[in-house]
């Protein structure tokens, strides 16, 4: 018996939270509960991408081509004005099926977002992943100017386009609404995770004076209006750092 196999380490597997299918023929696991991961089984000649630095492991016939992904200098300049990354990374198996895998850096839910022809989904700024090379990524700009100004996340979000599978990365647990045409939902401001394009996103100033002084929940809400379904999250990354900022050591001069 080699010294490797009288140590060997019988870790227990992952959780699997999620399986499926894409168009093209891939098929993807969810592993894990609060930091997850997704692993992605390819065919031969079959591709994904993602933004750059966004891979965690993959098999050794995993090809990479880093690229614009048919945006031209217009598609860069787009992302470089909104802090993405100026290059996507396209990832395709050559010689036989292989896997890669995307891992989340924040607490919280990997989402795999099953799009139809023509379906298009909204979803909070750097959140997207991965996704099949069917699915169009693009940039959302608001249209209204208070909701740039006010809902927490600027004026520009990430829009998905199908026919494919997208996943996307959403903070803390994730909480589903459907809302009738008209319905409103009031939201703090950092928690709206993902709609669909029919939801109108607004901003609206907090009412009452000692509401706004004393209510300590911020001077503006996010009002989204049905109809569609919208997607919050729990945990906020800008919430979870002002809330550990005070226990941050820092030097001193």
């Amino acid at each position: 018996m080699t010294s490797y196999e009288s140590n060997r380490l019988d870790l227990p597997d992952p959780v699997v939270t999620a399986r499926g299918r894409g168009v093209t023929g891939m098929e993807y696991q969810i592993i894990g509960t609060t930091m997850q991961a997704v692993i992605l089984e390819l065919d031969p000649g079959e591709t994904v991408y993602s933004e750059s630095g966004a891979m965690s492991w993959m098999s050794g016939n995993i090809q990479m081509a880093t690229n614009t992904r048919g945006g031209g200098l217009g598609g860069m300049f787009k992302r470089a004005i909104s802090g993405e990354s100026l290059f996507l990374n396209e990832f395709t198996s050559a010689g036989g099926k292989g896997i890669i895998a995307f891992a989340s850096d924040f607490p919280g839910k990997i989402v795999p977002v099953a799009l139809a022809e023509g379906q298009m989904m909204i979803v909070q700024k750097q959140a997207f992943l991965c996704a099949e090379k069917t699915v169009g990524l693009d940039i959302h700009f608001r249209k209204r100017m208070g909701a740039g100004f006010f809902g927490g996340e600027g004026f520009i979000m990430q829009k998905l386009t199908g026919p494919g599978v997208a996943f996307v990365c959403l903070d803390g647990e994730i909480v589903e609404y459907t809302l009738d045409a008209g319905q409103v939902l009031k939201v703090d401001t950092g928690h709206v995770a993902m709609y669909e394009p029919t939801v109108e996103f607004d901003i609206e100033m907090v009412k009452g004076f000692k509401n706004i002084l004393l209510g300590g929940e911020g001077l503006f809400l996010t009002t989204l209006r049905g109809p569609g379904r919208v997607w919050l999250q729990t945990m906020p990354t800008a919430n979870l750092a002002k809330a550990i900022a005070p226990y941050i050591v820092t030097s001193s001069s």
